[in-house]
């Protein structure tokens, strides 16, 4: 007898879906007792991996592939996994390139201005332990000569009180060689890494406005394609309008032909005109008596004895 599970296998194999991609609860431990050999299962840390894989390897392999999850909880965390998923498809189609690198430069171009500051901290400090060391080693000299002209004096116990007290500022002149070395190599990985990133950011500048550029003439030559073509909406209205001129331009000059060609034969009569074919045979008969009457008068002004 057919069971449930065998059932389900042979329906996954008939689809092609003989790689499993899940993370199974103990609901699920039955199904997946003794696995068919011809089926491979890749088990997940947490639902959000297993879409991820599944989606990576359906996409990869342009198959369809069966995910298997936990009820409840982690059904729950694959349809986030899948949400996620969709809002980044929508934020790419939404995303232009050329800001994306421009916001880029920008983040890049306030850090290096993070890290010249820093290093402007770190040299000023430096500088300030450098002149407190001068004022100590200065101060130092001054007792040591002070404690020189006691003994000259005759007054050891001035010349004792001077040496304490330059023995005293000898460990504070150790300590501020000791913070002034730290600050020296601090400033110097600063120095390095600014000196790396401005060149960072001048080849990311480089590569950002080539980018740009190739990307704007792309999105313009795949506009004109479109209109070019017909595929944009905007020239498929401008063919239709310009076919539509067309075919109104052809039927009125076939409709001036047709008339032209019937009021010749006479088939139709000139709206022009009131009369009708006695006026103008009438007329034609008046216009050639008159011409008869003129050519006798013509003749009879002739000189005599000319011939007419």
């Amino acid at each position: 007898m057919t069971t449930v599970r065998d059932a389900s296998f042979d329906l996954f194999r008939s689809h092609g879906l003989t790689t499993i991609f899940g993370n199974p609860g103990s609901t699920e431990l039955p199904m997946l007792h003794e696995l068919p050999s011809d089926f491979t299962y890749v088990l997940g840390l947490q639902e959000a991996v297993v879409v991820g894989m599944a989606d990576g390897y359906a996409q990869a392999s342009r198959k369809p592939v069966h995910v298997n999850l936990h009820t409840a909880p982690g059904l729950g965390n694959a349809v986030g996994a899948i949400f996620n998923a969709k809002a980044n498809r929508a934020i790419d189609k939404m995303e232009d390139p050329r800001e994306t690198l421009d916001y880029a430069y920008q983040r890049q171009t306030e850090m290096l201005q993070k890290v010249k500051r820093g290093l402007l901290d770190v040299a000023t400090a430096r500088k300030r332990l450098e002149m407190q060391g001068q004022q100590l080693q200065g101060k130092a000299a001054k007792l040591h000569e002070q404690a020189k002209r006691a003994m000259e004096a005759g007054r050891e116990d001035l010349a004792r009180e001077a040496l304490s007290r330059r023995a005293a500022i000898e460990p504070e002149l150790q300590s501020l060689k000791t913070q002034h070395s730290a600050l020296q190599a601090e400033e110097a990985k600063l120095a390095e890494a600014s000196r790396r990133l401005s060149a960072h950011l001048e080849a990311l500048r480089t590569r950002k406005e080539t980018i740009k550029a190739s990307y704007t003439a792309a999105q313009a030559q795949t506009k004109i394609g479109e209109a070019l073509s017909g595929i944009s909406d905007d020239m498929g209205d401008i063919g239709a309008a310009v076919q539509r001129a067309e075919d109104k331009t052809a039927n009125l000059q076939a409709r001036a032909g047709a008339m032209d060609e019937l009021l010749a034969s006479g088939a139709l009569d000139d709206p022009s005109t009131s009369r009708d074919a006695f006026d103008a045979e009438f007329g034609r008969a008046v216009a050639a008596s008159q011409v008869d009457a003129e050519l006798a008068r013509l003749k009879g002004e002739l000189p005599p004895g000319q011939p007419s």
